[in-house]
């Protein structure tokens, strides 16, 4: 296990800074890295040279050398000439905030698409720093910070590169073509669909595991959870019919963090687009983290940056077992659920059944006794209120999505 010293510089606040390098300390742990200290500094803002002041490094120099750190990692996204000038200095490995959470997706990443993905962020990452890096990647040859494209960035130069993007950004395009025509084929059918979207280790893939159990088709599999950052990059669909037939899409999407990498929201933007075309939002909050606001905050911004706009969005407090007596009422509407326990989540249910039934339209039809499967088809799909045998055919009063209604609109009356 590498053992690193995390460094942060204090601009504003200190106490914010402290959360921050808290959070980085989770981030190095989930890389299998051992933080042995860290340093913060306060300044009005970082120097040309070092990003921190030169006696700040000569200070990490000394630290470093007495507790025998492998790893330097900053909290922050550092130019290259940071990292140029750092290693210079030091005479050790350092890397930032960006390539730690770079390094987590490409352990994590297990489906094709994760994976192109990461790889592109890495490499667009890579670009601009291809000379301060190699002095990393050549003093070691695996450990955090190389991983992905990992050893042979020593011997890529910039048009290697550029040439890895291009064909990663076109391998990436045939995946994406094939989403996207499966979503449009979602939308034309007119299926209700849900996106969970929420800071990292809120607990959206252990919802989407406790909506599952509340489909009377169990055809769909768990999804994987763990009380660990980043737990899941790939994003799960998983269909759940309900009681009254009602039927809708759930998917389980990457989680945000403070400060996400700009190349990451990019490479990801095809599967973030899963949550631009819901039907609706279940922001999942994280209630018993004492910063869960400025969580909420993080995630409604990289919202806003993908392009999100009048997508309805319910805020789904989780882990209510933790912290029973939180009083929450400024963000409306939301429900309050533990996604260990189950508590509240038949809340949440009813509250999407609600929004599935304003969509739907409740008719009168009347079907001829020789269109038999159109019945069978009501019986399999929707709520039926009433059946009645007369002479002209089966008198129906069902409640109808948008998709049967105009398939059947010769047998409404």
């Amino acid at each position: 296990m590498e053992k690193a010293i995390l460094v942060g510089l204090s601009i504003t606040n200190i106490v914010d800074s402290q959360k921050s390098m808290a959070e980085l300390a989770s981030l190095a742990e989930a890389c299998q890295v051992e933080v042995i200290d860290q340093m913060i500094q306060r300044a009005d803002s970082p120097t040309a040279n070092y990003y921190i002041g030169p006696g700040k490094v000569e200070e990490l120099k000394q630290l470093c050398a007495t507790l025998e750190a492998d790893l330097v990692i900053f909290d922050d996204e550092l130019s290259p000439s940071h990292i140029r000038n750092l290693e210079k200095k030091l005479d050790i490995k350092v890397i930032d905030r960006t390539i730690l959470i770079l390094d987590i997706f490409a352990s994590r990443a297990k489906t094709k698409e994760a994976m192109l993905q990461v790889l592109l962020a890495q490499s667009q990452y890579m670009l601009p720093r291809v000379v301060g890096l190699h002095s990393s990647f050549s003093r070691q040859k695996s450990g955090t910070g190389s991983k992905g494209p990992g050893e042979q960035q020593i011997e890529l130069d910039r048009r290697i590169l550029r040439d890895n993007i291009s064909r990663l950004k076109d391998e990436l395009k045939e995946l994406v073509a094939i989403r996207r025509t499966q979503r449009q084929k979602r939308l034309k059918d007119g299926v209700f669909t849900v996106a969970l979207a929420g800071y990292t280790n809120a607990g959206k893939s252990s919802l989407l595991n406790q909506l599952l159990s509340f489909s009377v088709l169990k055809a769909d599999k768990l999804v994987f959870e763990k009380n660990m950052l980043f737990a899941t990059l790939e994003t799960s669909t998983r269909s759940i019919t309900l009681l009254n037939n009602h039927q809708f899409l759930v998917t389980d999407t990457v989680g945000f963090i403070s400060r996400l990498p700009h190349h990451l929201v990019e490479a990801f933007k095809s599967t973030l687009e899963e949550i631009k075309e819901a039907s609706l939002i279940l922001h999942v909050v994280d209630t018993s983290n004492p910063d869960y606001e400025k969580q909420i905050q993080v995630v409604e911004e990289v919202l806003r940056s993908i392009d999100v706009v009048d997508i309805p969005i319910m805020y789904v407090f989780n882990k209510i077992d933790l912290c029973p007596e939180k009083n929450i009422e400024n963000h409306h509407p939301h429900v309050k659920v533990s996604a260990f326990t189950g508590e509240g989540v038949d809340q949440l249910v009813l509250k999407i059944d609600e929004m599935i039934s304003s969509t739907y339209r409740r008719v009168k039809m009347i079907i001829p006794f020789q269109k038999g499967s159109i019945y069978n088809t009501l019986k399999e799909k929707c709520e039926i209120y009433s059946t009645e045998y007369l002479e002209d055919g089966t008198h129906v009063e069902v409640l109808l999505p948008e998709e049967l209604y105009q398939r059947f609109l010769p047998y409404i009356k």
